[in-house]
């Protein structure tokens, strides 16, 4: 991804800044796919052939409407120390991303 890439998702998610971390995960976990990964049938078929991170967080977020919301909770719950997969995207994404959302944010963590 390029630095124009990040630009654009941190725009996007803009429009929850002021939205209430719990309401963000409340609709995260109400509305969110995420629990299908955990199914023990549906990981094995999404892992069997390897795929990459990014490849993989597309597979497991496929369809699932709170993308952006599942995103910016993580963006702020976790920031730099993200690890695993949030709002379709892998934690090496997430960290690069962190920083220009930051500072769209005025520069200083929640």
């Amino acid at each position: 991804m390029t630095e124009f890439d990040y630009q654009r998702m941190a725009a996007r998610l803009d429009r929850f800044a002021d939205v209430p971390d719990d309401v963000l995960a409340d609709v995260v976990t109400r509305d969110g796919l995420w629990l299908r990964a955990f199914d023990r049938d549906n990981v094995s078929d999404l892992t069997e052939d390897d795929p990459s991170d990014r490849e993989l967080a597309a597979r497991l977020c496929a369809g699932c409407p709170v993308i952006d919301e599942c995103l910016e909770l993580d963006l702020r719950a976790a920031g730099a120390d993200t690890v695993g997969v949030w709002g379709a995207l892998p934690d090496t994404d997430r960290r690069a991303l962190y920083p220009v959302w930051l500072s769209r944010r005025g520069g200083e963590r929640r």
